[in-house]
């Protein structure tokens, strides 16, 4: 059996992880018993991106909500009626927490009853069975894989299946998931679920789709990797018609769709991973006008605030480009900076629809550049304390300088940014050493043969003695010439005697 907990741990994100341990520690303190469901286990059975995390507790939901809000989490709606709240997990992470419930129907296509129940009722009343599968996270279970529809056998074979004959007529809106389900996954609709499916197309259980409940399904569209298969999948069974008659008349924006699939993969592929519902939103309605667009979102229960959020980005992004073209961020760090607090949905509308090259070439060089030597910053922190410039506040405003200089092209390689930190940070670099002088020979100590001694004398050159005098003028030498000398006198008296005689 697959460890489902390991699996967990490993694919989570580390603030989906943190989210997920704590909704652990409040419904064991609480003392209930919590799970997860839904989507989350699909995704995380057929290896699809976990994007939210969906629990379901046996009790009541909103004591956990309001602690997760102390701890800085984001309510976002909450039905009080089905005990359901859609919160931001502290770490911008999505989710929602629901009490296990059952419901019962008196007759097919009636309002339900809503009975609180065991996580195991609650999963046999949901629509699909690839949805009705949970993975324990209390501590006496905890990881323990909860399926009493048989929903991983559908996944493996690739299928969708609804769990009754009556889920399309108790809940027409159900008409408009499979479909995003399957387009979504690439899954095939279970045979049965398809007859059913075309019965109820026949009843037109299709124009009885409440609006409120099509407003959801636009939402999720929205929120989809692949939207333009959803949404042609809707067309071609003319279900375009339950979010808006105008929206089906006009069709969606493929186009503008399309560019925005593929700035969303230019950004996954520069590090980022944006959430692109606002401006998805606003490709959808693309083709239609200002006034139509407002009132399909009326229609499709969107609240004043969230309905002038979409129409109003726009303009509101245009205002943005304006001033990132403008003087006061010609610095590439004051750019920088500007793009860093920008919404990365913002920056994603105008990649895909912006014809301003300066703004372009700013957000390009913001992801692909700025950001990459942002991240390398603390390498430069790590060599200024190297250099031995104690951290804190001056410490962080040096380098920050070294960050904005990088932007300009300046510190590229270690030799350039210790240069520039030692400037930045008043730290001279050490001289040199000097060589020691040698010291003079001891007297009796024969002094060392100098480079480049001069040569030795010639034969018959008298040779200097030590101390500077040459050996001629040495006293042994002296008596030895007086002696020479006076051989020689005698010698020549001696010859001049045999001269004289021979002349007698």
């Amino acid at each position: 059996m697959p460890d489902y907990m390991f699996l967990l741990e490993s694919r989570l994100s580390p603030e989906q992880r943190a989210a997920m341990m704590r909704v652990q520690e409040l419904s064991a303190a609480m003392g209930f018993n919590v799970y997860l469901t839904g989507g989350t286990v699909r995704d995380l059975v057929t290896g699809a991106s976990l994007r939210d995390l969906d629990f379901t507790v046996e009790g009541n939901p909103s004591k956990i909500a309001r602690e997760l809000e102390k701890g800085g989490a984001k309510i976002l709606s909450e039905d009080e009626k089905l005990r359901q709240v859609e919160i931001l997990f502290a770490g911008d992470s999505d989710g929602s927490i629901s009490a296990a419930r059952d419901d019962h129907y008196v007759r097919p296509g009636t309002r339900p009853e809503i009975r609180w129940s065991t996580i195991m009722e609650d999963l046999r009343r949901r629509d699909f069975s690839l949805n009705s599968i949970a993975i324990s996270l209390n501590p006496a279970s905890r990881g323990l894989l909860l399926d009493p529809t048989n929903g991983l056998s559908d996944i493996e074979r690739a299928e969708v299946r609804a769990l009754t004959i009556h889920s399309f007529t108790n809940q027409p809106v159900r008409l408009l998931r499979v479909l995003r389900f399957a387009a979504r996954m690439g899954f095939k609709i279970e045979a049965r679920t398809e007859e059913w499916f075309d019965l109820a197309i026949e009843r037109d259980l299709n124009h009885t789709i409440a609006p409120e409940d099509a407003g959801a399904e636009l939402r999720a569209v929205a929120r989809e990797e692949r939207p333009a298969v959803v949404l042609k999948a809707w067309e071609e069974h003319d279900l375009l018609e339950a979010i808006h008659p105008v929206l089906a008349k006009r069709h969606p924006d493929y186009e503008a769709i399309a560019r925005l699939m593929k700035v969303r993969e230019d950004l996954f592929t520069a590090g980022v991973r944006p959430k692109l519902a606002t401006p998805m939103m606003l490709a959808v309605l693309g083709r239609l006008k200002d006034r139509e667009q407002s009132s399909v979102l009326s229609k499709a229960g969107f609240r004043s605030a969230e309905a002038d959020a979409i129409l109003n980005f726009e303009k509101e992004v245009l205002a943005d480009q304006k001033e990132l073209i403008g003087r006061k961020l010609n610095a590439p760090v004051d750019a920088y900076k500007f793009l860093e607090k920008l919404p990365v949905e913002r920056i994603a509308y105008l990649l895909a629809e912006s014809n301003n090259s300066a703004a372009l070439s700013k957000i390009r060089a913001y992801l692909h550049k700025w950001r990459p030597i942002r991240s390398a910053l603390p390498m430069v922190a790590n060599e200024l304390e190297a250099l031995g410039y104690a951290r804190g506040a001056k410490f962080d405003a040096i380098v920050e300088q070294v960050f904005a200089m990088q932007l300009t092209g300046r510190g590229k390689t270690p030799e350039e940014r210790i240069k520039v930190l030692r400037k930045l940070s008043g730290i001279k670099e050490q001289p040199k050493k000097k060589e020691k002088e040698k010291k003079p020979a001891k007297s009796g100590e024969k002094p060392p043969a100098a480079s480049g001694a001069t040569a030795a004398p010639e034969k018959g050159a008298p040779a200097k003695a030590a101390g500077g005098q040459s050996h001629k003028n040495h006293p042994v030498m002296l008596k030895q010439a007086a002696k020479h000398k006076a051989a020689r006198e005698q010698a020549k008296h001696a010859a001049a005697g045999k001269k004289s005689s021979g002349r007698k």
